[in-house]
């Protein structure tokens, strides 16, 4: 006997949600990928921001100054960048507000898709007010932390709304390629944490005057390149996995495609090591990390079922 939870019926379309054209799956995974992209784009604007020194370039909020919403030539192109980064979390904000219009408006009534587009929309302005505090705090290396945390949170939430709203059936997938892909997000997810604690650590503060976090920099360097080699373990187990075993065409695609891009990014963050942490280069490892984050949530939403 079935146990799913049968789609809820339709109720009539009155008030505000007239003027809301009803969408279709592939309207509201459109808006998932906008909010996909919007979001590492603010990842990598916030990156500039921080590897710049422009962290401080609008010294207060929720005004750039105690007289202004935007900046004034004094403040030179450190006000303009951090200005830039402002800006784009209106753009970040609108796509949310789209998404959660488009899943809310959808027929019939997805509560997964309802809860996943409202949580993401909700951390759109946690997210401003964890910034502003990271401002107010001059920067504080914790609160900065937890400022870029949450786009992988939202990014995670929007990449989990597309894949749940596809048409066609999860596969059934052996336990051993289910238990890979749930600890590759573990292990991707502590990568990252870790990875800005390394951040914290170092010389890009985001301010010539910030304090940093307290830990020895080369400690926590060397812990994150343990736990990443522990990660390109786990996903080129994953990758033979799928490969010896019943899985779908696109998870064995997208394994492959979460391989090439850990080993891509741990190039990188080696090369950036060895060379004195330039800072375009930690713009591209903050970059790929975010598209790692989308990766594995992808790989992890494409496990499917249990096989029985």
């Amino acid at each position: 006997m079935s146990t799913e939870t049968p789609p809820q019926e339709a109720a009539p379309v009155t008030g505000f949600w007239r003027l809301v054209p009803e969408p279709s799956l592939d309207v509201v995974r459109r808006w998932g990928w906008a909010s996909v992209v919007a979001n590492i784009g603010i990842v990598v604007t916030g990156g500039l921001v921080r590897l710049t020194g422009s962290g401080l370039g609008c010294p207060t909020w929720p005004q750039c100054t105690d007289e202004s919403y935007v900046p004034h030539g004094e403040l030179g192109i450190h006000g303009a960048i951090e200005f830039g980064n402002r800006l784009l979390g209106f753009v970040v904000a609108a796509v949310a507000i789209g998404t959660w219009l488009a899943v809310m408006r959808y027929r019939p009534v997805r509560r997964d898709l309802r809860r996943l587009a409202t949580a993401a929309a909700l951390g759109v302005p946690l997210q401003a007010v964890i910034g502003g505090v990271s401002v107010l705090t001059g920067l504080n290396p914790w609160i900065v932390s937890a400022h870029f945390l949450v786009s992988p949170v939202i990014i995670t939430l929007a990449v989990s709304l597309m894949r749940r709203s596809r048409t066609s059936p999860y596969p059934h997938t052996p336990p051993v390629v289910r238990a890979l892909a749930t600890a590759s997000v573990v292990g991707v997810w502590l990568a990252v944490a870790l990875g800005t604690l390394v951040t914290g650590a170092g010389p890009h503060s985001g301010d010539p005057q910030t304090g940093r976090n307290g830990f020895d920099e080369e400690l926590i360097s060397q812990l994150h390149a343990d736990v990443v080699f522990g990660l390109l373990g786990i996903t080129i187990a994953l990758v033979i996995a799928t490969r010896v075993t019943a899985t779908s065409r696109t998870l064995r695609k997208l394994a492959a495609w979460l391989l090439a891009m850990e080993l891509l990014q741990g190039v990188v963050g080696f090369t950036q090591y060895f060379t004195g942490l330039p800072w375009v280069l930690v713009l591209v490892h903050v970059f790929f990390a975010a598209v790692l984050i989308a990766l594995v949530t992808a790989v992890y939403g494409e496990r499917g079922t249990p096989a029985t």
